[in-house]
């Protein structure tokens, strides 16, 4: 599926054109390292025309399926990535991004797929988490923690000062 919108439709300066296309992150090539995105990808927002530009402002919408990094629980979370990026028409000394900033464009199209592919790889967290408080999973008997205590002592000693541990238990 291509994801372009026509320059055409918002030919007037200040005018705005929605847009909503809906496709998968395996046809965009923006599937996550340590997560996948196994259903549609939506993607929505208006293009504006600034006079010098055409303003794109909108939100990727999709589902993320994820091992949780410190408990091990599959989880999958409704994600929204918002993009805004300006698209100017290419003139004959540009490269990619012009000397404005502004991402360039020739003919009448503006491919929407690379904004997209990277507003979604860039939004992956380092870290996948299933909530920013997981207590992981108990290092002796590897209970998921998030689910109760499971009785362990998991008081470690550093095996380097072990030895101070008899003055502090004998008493005279």
């Amino acid at each position: 599926m291509s994801i372009k919108l026509k320059v055409t439709d918002a030919a007037a300066l200040g005018e705005r054109v929605d847009f909503r296309f809906v496709t998968t992150a395996k046809a965009l090539d923006a599937v996550p390292q340590n997560s996948s995105i196994p259903d549609d990808v939506v993607i929505e927002g208006t293009m504006e025309n600034t006079g010098g530009a055409y303003r794109l402002t909108g939100a990727v919408k999709c589902i993320r399926s994820f091992v949780c990094d410190r408990c091990l629980e599959k989880i999958e979370r409704e994600e929204e990535y918002p993009f805004r990026e300006d698209f100017r028409e290419s003139s004959e000394e540009d490269s990619e991004v012009g000397e404005d900033g502004c991402t360039v464009f020739s003919g009448d199209m503006i491919d929407l797929a690379a904004l997209i592919r990277d507003t979604i790889l860039t939004a992956q967290p380092m870290q996948n988490l299933c909530r920013t408080d997981c207590r992981g999973l108990c290092s002796r008997c590897g209970a998921n923690l998030n689910q109760g205590e499971c009785g362990c002592n998991r008081r470690s000693v550093d095996p380097r000062l072990a030895a101070l541990q008899d003055f502090m238990t004998t008493e005279d």
